[in-house]
């Protein structure tokens, strides 16, 4: 399961990932350009451990503190590799841009079309409130940033504005085309691990004193208003889980990656693997920098805990530069997730089960990419922000909801591909013998965590503080039920095929002449 970074040269390998997208029923529409490293590196991306661990630290800190950040990263790293090695199974026999929707279809025994509709409309919640969340996250850095060099107050207002600003630049980026996207997102890979490095060892070597070795693994913090222990370091869990999504990129690209049956499960894999290594290290190197007032970096003015560590170990600027570190890794996650939450978009405008889906569902001739399903990420991802206006734990809404959205349809396939073995035919990249038992092992563990993150975070129980992932997670259920029962059941039959070899073959020529 190494990363592989090679790019296939012969035209074979080409003509034989057309051929198969061709027997999944689909033309080759997006343009085949990626290899496994460009793969692996936009899942490795939107996981983003410089974007999902800092921006949540601060919950992490009063939500279960040192203790519960290092081993719940640990635990939950474990946990989630192994929900993606079964995604990764299915992703070697299916690889398509529609991914868990298009996967749930093939794997039902029985009412395949509605394993599907509800996968997918899960799948979109979770794409769409991720997109939210990291650039959410983003904005709450950037305005950090403004607060230190220019005095700006890090308010409530600027954060929203920052925040639209930050999704029309990543729209803006990813309409400029796949090669613009794959050399960032390359790239972003080697930021992410060189910044990491430059954040713990100046954190390292800079700071005359440092935190104890029993505060950093064995301390527990509780300021969540609950009296339970237990309870606390459960939701505490929620930073480490959230962190580790989005991974499903690595299918949502396969359509335009070369040899997409054996490298799009390994950048499922590989980027959940890499993370969970540099993400531990990130994190114990900030909690062993702590040696001043826990309580003070927690009520930054900055708002953002992590940066007033940083200051507080090795000084403003230092702590300025890192925080410059951490904010690029982050603009190159955001930028990720909406490529990947557009490709979904796509897929799904494809097959007919977006309202509006003929004009979601466009290809631009000139970048052969899906410009109108970018701009419907990026406006739903703003709406999902909004909010924040009035609730203060709005971010930690978002997250869950991004949580329990992705990990809903991240597991669904893999339950329905147990309950039905017979429909399944593996691809090249298998797990054997182990297949049955991660496939349980994973669908237990998302049952749990599709509970534990929609209960309170803090008590008492207020409209301010209120966790309204719930209520977002109820409404797609609503939505998508009632939009099944009223109409979608008589018309939508599941992933749409686009018709015989004669016909995906005219549908390529077409676009071909349009370049």
């Amino acid at each position: 399961m190494a990363i592989d970074g090679s790019q296939p040269d012969s035209v074979g390998t080409m003509d034989s990932d057309t051929a198969q997208l061709h027997a999944l029923g689909y033309a080759q529409e997006l343009k085949r350009g990626l290899g496994a490293f460009s793969n692996f590196a936009v899942s490795f991306t939107i996981i983003s451990i410089l974007s999902g661990c800092l921006t949540l630290f601060g919950f992490g800190m009063t939500t279960g503190g040192p203790a519960v950040m290092v081993w719940g990263w640990v635990f939950v790293g474990i946990m989630t590799t192994i929900v993606g090695l079964g995604m990764a199974e299915i992703c070697s026999a299916y690889p398509t841009a529609g991914g868990l929707y298009y996967w749930s279809a093939k794997l039902a025994k029985t009412n395949a079309a509605a394993w599907s509709w509800f996968t997918g409309w899960f799948n979109l919640l979770g794409q769409v409130a991720v997109t939210a969340g990291i650039d959410f996250g983003f904005a709450l850095f950037f305005t950090a940033f403004l607060n230190l060099t220019t005095g700006i107050t890090a308010d409530k207002h600027a954060v929203l504005l920052s925040f639209l600003g930050i999704l029309l630049v990543h729209g803006l980026l990813n309409q400029f085309g796949q090669k613009v996207v794959a050399f960032l997102s390359d790239v972003s890979v080697w930021w992410h691990v060189v910044g990491v490095l430059v954040i713990v060892v100046a954190l390292t070597l800079i700071p005359a004193h440092h935190a104890s070795a029993s505060f950093v693994f064995t301390k527990l913090v509780n300021q969540t208003g609950f009296k339970s222990s237990f309870y606390v370091i459960l939701i505490g869990l929620l930073m480490a889980q959230y962190t580790f999504t989005g991974y499903d990129a690595s299918a949502h690209m396969s359509e335009e990656t070369i040899n997409a049956a054996v490298s799009g499960p390994k950048g499922i894999v590989n980027s959940i693997l890499v993370s969970l290594a540099a993400g531990f290290v990130l994190i114990v190197g900030i909690l062993f920098a702590i040696h001043g007032d826990y309580n003070s970096a927690i009520a930054s003015s900055t708002g953002v805990p992590p940066v007033q560590i940083w200051i507080d170990s090795i000084g403003r600027k230092g702590g300025e530069l890192l925080l410059l570190v951490a904010m690029v890794a982050q603009g190159y996650c955001g930028m990720a997730s909406v490529t990947a939450n557009s490709r979904m978009i796509y897929a799904f405008s494809r097959d007919g089960a977006i309202p509006g889906s003929n004009y979601w569902h466009h290809i631009n001739p000139k970048t052969r990419t899906p410009t109108r399903s970018i701009w419907f990420a990026v406006v739903f991802a703003f709406l999902l922000g909004l909010p924040y206006e009035w609730s203060a734990t709005a971010y930690a809404a978002v997250t869950s909801i991004a949580t329990i959205g992705l990990y809903i349809a991240y597991i669904i396939p893999t339950l329905l591909r147990r309950l039905n073995k017979g429909a399944f035919k593996e691809g090249p990249w298998n797990l054997g013998k182990w297949s049955s038992l991660i496939g349980w092992v994973g669908v237990a563990w998302v049952v749990f965590i599709a509970i534990l993150f929609m209960l309170p975070t803090v008590s008492p129980i207020t409209r301010s503080n209120f966790n309204y992932a719930p209520v977002a997670v109820l409404v797609v259920i609503a939505y998508a039920g009632i939009f099944w029962l009223v109409s979608a059941r008589k018309w939508f039959t599941g992933p749409k095929v686009q018709g015989d070899l004669a016909e995906l073959a005219q549908i390529e020529a077409e676009l071909k002449a349009e370049e």
